[in-house]
């Protein structure tokens, strides 16, 4: 009987947020600024691509800002507000949620040829998309028309984003709780085949796993080795750095995938989707991991979705002239 409530509830849970999400899309187009700012895809092209010439690391970092926005009240800029009670501040993104000064960067440009008129938080989409594409994955077209909010929820951030030490039912729990489902986990997740990760993040894994005292056991050995020498148990530098996708740092390619089936998944919430999953997920991460194309369409498909997430539209909210602040 337990199981049963449960189960109803997700569904309910998933219905109320398809209905939203129905909602978002009839407020957000493709075209939103074809007339108020007509160079804006072709201004936020050039700064991404210079950004990620000067850092390649760049995009990772870029699509993660959406991520880590649209997690948080929906995709409403409000991880970019500075303020010590801001998103900024929240566990998950202190020294570590970065890109803010190329954010800032391609708002001043919009700004020039369009004061005004565009803001915050659809240009963290189309970054995001942009810089997904520029690494060599899919493309989609970016539902635009979204607003800024005016306060930030450090509380909301600090509760609601995954972490990497998540046990797989809680992330999943964290992915319903804004409407994604289960498909969307492991796709999403898939964003981690470009980026870096610091030792802080996944050294939990390489000397006292879970109290044991052990490696954990789904880590193959080289590459639990080569970790552990790069985050030594004692005296070691948490912010150093390592990939997320093993052997294929920069290209956006379904590689992640591949390195999860040999236990080469960097996080523990990554090696998860594989080694202690239900047959769903562990189905999806076999499929992805044979056929790019698969993954790089229920990407696409996912990060349209997230993009949805309660957008502030019409006349809530405001369209900020700096991205770090509410307009005085």
């Amino acid at each position: 009987m337990k199981k049963t409530n449960i189960f109803h509830g997700y569904c309910v849970l998933m219905s109320f947020f398809m209905l939203q999400l129905l909602v978002a899309r009839s407020q957000l187009t493709p075209d939103f600024y074809k007339t108020t700012c007509p160079n804006l895809l072709s201004i936020v092209r050039k700064e991404v691509k210079n950004a990620i010439k000067t850092e390649m690391r760049m995009a990772a970092s870029l699509l993660r800002l959406h991520f880590h926005d649209c997690f948080v009240n929906g995709c409403d800029a409000s991880v970019l507000l500075d303020g010590s009670d801001g998103e900024k501040f929240a566990g998950p993104n202190l020294n570590s949620a970065r890109g803010f000064e190329v954010i800032d960067q391609i708002k001043s440009s919009v700004e020039s040829a369009c004061s005004g008129v565009v803001s915050c938080a659809d240009i963290l989409a189309i970054a995001a998309r942009d810089s997904v594409l520029l690494s060599g994955g899919p493309s989609w077209k970016v539902l635009l028309g979204r607003r800024d909010a005016l306060v930030a929820n450090q509380t909301g951030a600090n509760s609601g984003l995954p972490s990497p030490f998540d046990a797989l039912e809680v992330i999943i729990t964290k992915f319903a709780n804004v409407g994604l489902d289960v498909t969307d986990v492991v796709s999403l997740s898939g964003g981690h085949t470009i980026g870096l990760a610091r030792c802080v993040t996944f050294k939990n894994r390489l000397f006292n796993f879970s109290g044991t005292g052990a490696t954990d056991s789904t880590i193959e050995t080289s590459m639990a080795s080569d970790l552990e020498n790069l985050c030594p148990s004692v005296n070691g530098d948490g912010n150093k750095t390592t990939a997320l996708d093993r052997n294929s740092t920069d290209l956006f390619d379904n590689h992640y995938f591949k390195n999860l089936l040999n236990g080469k998944g960097l996080l523990s919430s990554d090696q998860l989707l594989f080694s202690n999953s239900t047959t769903i997920i562990k189905t999806l991460v076999q499929s992805y991991s044979a056929t790019s194309a698969l993954f790089f369409a229920d990407f696409a498909s996912s990060m349209i979705k997230m993009g949805n997430i309660t957008p502030l539209t019409g006349s809530s909210g405001q369209i900020r002239n700096k991205c770090s602040a509410v307009n005085s």
